[in-house]
């Protein structure tokens, strides 16, 4: 059983990639409402739901958002979904939903193929600040 704190979602992110880092920090920032925790799919939070709902990773590789509803959403569907929770005017994105994800999965996928070439990474996961440490799971 993989435990999450009650109402939120947990944003699975690749901890070695200097874009979804980015992301992440500016979740952080602006989630006013303080809706989402964290997890690399590096950490043993991320390869147990990697297990559970044997995801390949050679096809989903750079954002994953779980709810405690057990539903789990990937690529644009997941980005989308965190940006409308986010507040104005970032969740005016939402209004990309209504196209059709193999649409939208193409752009996420040409961005996530290329996104160590243009963004760099590091050579190990993130570590939060003592601060933000509560936001992330293990």
């Amino acid at each position: 059983m993989i435990n999450i704190p009650e109402q939120k979602q947990l944003v699975l992110f690749d901890g070695i990639c200097n874009l979804c880092n980015w992301s992440v920090e500016y979740i952080i920032k602006h989630d006013k409402k303080n809706k989402f925790c964290f997890a690399a799919l590096q950490s043993s939070i991320g390869e147990k739901i990697i297990k559970e709902y044997n995801i390949n990773t050679t096809k989903i590789d750079s954002i994953l958002l779980y709810s405690e509803e057990k539903d789990i959403s990937y690529k644009s569907t997941a980005a989308l979904k965190i940006a409308t929770k986010l507040g104005f005017p970032i969740n005016l994105m939402s209004i990309f939903l209504i196209i059709p994800a193999f649409i939208r999965n193409w752009v996420y996928d040409y961005i996530a193929k290329n996104r160590y070439k243009w963004y760099g990474k590091k050579e190990s996961c993130m570590i939060p600040s003592p601060e933000l440490k509560s936001k992330f799971l293990d």
